[in-house]
């Protein structure tokens, strides 16, 4: 990448554009915990319902990966971003109208589809466009946008609520992704011409799921990075008001310093990464080094039970961002005419893992409770599953090591 001042400027303006709409995707995601107390009361949904709510929109957001992926490589990021933020807005507003749980279930769907390429359309075009060591950091500071978004998502959603309610929240959520699509049709540029003769479009999702970097990684992505956006955008809050006995206002100040805790650890590893690639540090030789840290970190929350706050979610979460890593990897793990669809195969891994993992959750604190186990009991055998799960995701990984590559852990 040129060190012009019009060609950084310009990447300066795309990078600022793409953050937005991230930004909000996030918020979009996460919100749901800071709001779980007022639907718990004002909708009268169990934990169940709660994680089906919530996990909704990873629903959507997992059903469009496959066609995303083609459509990033056919069409280009630019277009495909604009079609599904005009569904993303759909999608809010009738979550704003909606005057039923199916209702809300389905406008939440809308909305995780319409930004189902707040990330891939972004990592995509710096796929295309920036050094490895480049995309690395630029991937890690889109997923800073994104704890941002989270954090935004906590106490400031908490002081708008009693003048906006939630259905007035929503609203305004329509209202600023209209503004964001319309900075992304003004100043992103237009997408090259693609179609299937480009490099490596006969490729098929079979072929990209067969790479011996995608299989490694793939029960990470779904158990460890899905599992920790399943905590931060819904189970942290049940978590700090039904084990931990925390007031609504109290869970969303923990709330605040968990996602504020991941802005600032997505921060420190865009600075860090192009060092350590320089250095000969590969994001695979991370995760093997410091995957065991979560795995502690969340068998110590399991066994403190109500002793465990948001400073114990906070470190765990950071743990987990070792695996954000693995993503970029992939990408690049791949042709460039292929990122789009290696990429977004990637992702829906991910974002299936945080579907199935809130919902699953849910419904197995409410099987608990149903047969008369205590909220902190049912909480900590569910979270002590979803531990054990991760812990062989991680044994695959260290199995399962590509044996051409001579440098990885």
């Amino acid at each position: 990448m040129s060190t012009g001042h019009p060609r950084t400027l310009s990447v300066v303006t795309l990078f600022g554009v793409f953050a937005f709409g991230y930004f909000l995707s996030a918020l979009l995601r996460a919100v749901t915990a800071t709001l779980a107390p007022v639907f718990s009361s004002e909708l009268g949904l169990r934990a169940g319902d709660l994680g089906l709510l919530a996990g909704a929109y990873f629903f959507g957001f997992a059903v469009l990966q496959l066609p995303l992926g083609k459509a990033l490589d056919r069409f280009g990021p630019r277009r495909t971003l604009l079609a599904l933020m005009a569904v993303a807005v759909v999608g809010c507003v009738a979550f704003a109208s909606a005057d039923s749980f199916a209702a809300l279930v389905a406008a939440r769907v809308l909305v995780g589809a319409g930004m189902a390429a707040s990330l891939m359309a972004p990592l995509t075009a710096y796929r295309h466009h920036l050094s490895p060591a480049a995309q690395l950091r630029a991937n890690s500071w889109m997923l800073m946008t994104g704890s941002l978004g989270m954090v935004a998502s906590t106490l400031p959603v908490q002081m708008l609520l009693p003048a906006l309610g939630w259905r007035g929240l929503f609203w305004a959520l329509a209202l600023l992704l209209a503004l964001a699509a319309g900075l992304v049709a003004v100043l992103v540029p237009r997408d090259a011409p693609g179609g299937p003769a480009a490099e490596g479009a006969a490729i098929g999702y079979l072929d990209i799921a067969r790479h011996p970097m995608f299989m490694r990684t793939a029960p990470l992505a779904f158990f460890v990075y899905g599992g920790m956006i399943a905590v931060q955008s819904l189970w942290a809050g049940p978590w700090l008001t039904r084990v931990s006995g925390w007031s609504a206002s109290e869970a969303a100040q923990g709330l605040f310093g968990i996602n504020l805790a991941m802005l600032l650890a997505f921060g420190a590893w865009g600075l860090v990464m192009p060092r350590l690639v320089r250095r000969g540090v590969t994001a695979m030789r991370l995760i093997a080094w410091g995957l065991p840290l979560p795995l502690l970190m969340l068998g110590l929350i399991v066994m403190l039970g109500s002793g465990a706050g948001a400073a114990h979610w906070a470190v765990w979460c950071v743990a987990c961002t070792f695996v954000s890593t693995s993503q970029p990897a992939v990408g690049a793990a791949f042709p460039a005419a292929q990122a789009g669809r290696a990429l977004s195969a990637f992702n829906l891994v991910i974002f299936a893992g945080v579907f199935c993992i809130q919902w699953g959750l849910g419904l197995l604190i409410d099987l608990l409770r149903a047969v008369g186990w205590s909220d902190d009991a049912a909480f900590r055998c569910a979270f002590a599953a979803f531990g054990l799960c991760a812990l062989l995701a991680y044994g695959w990984f260290l199995r399962h090591r590509p044996p051409a590559v001579d440098n990885e852990p």
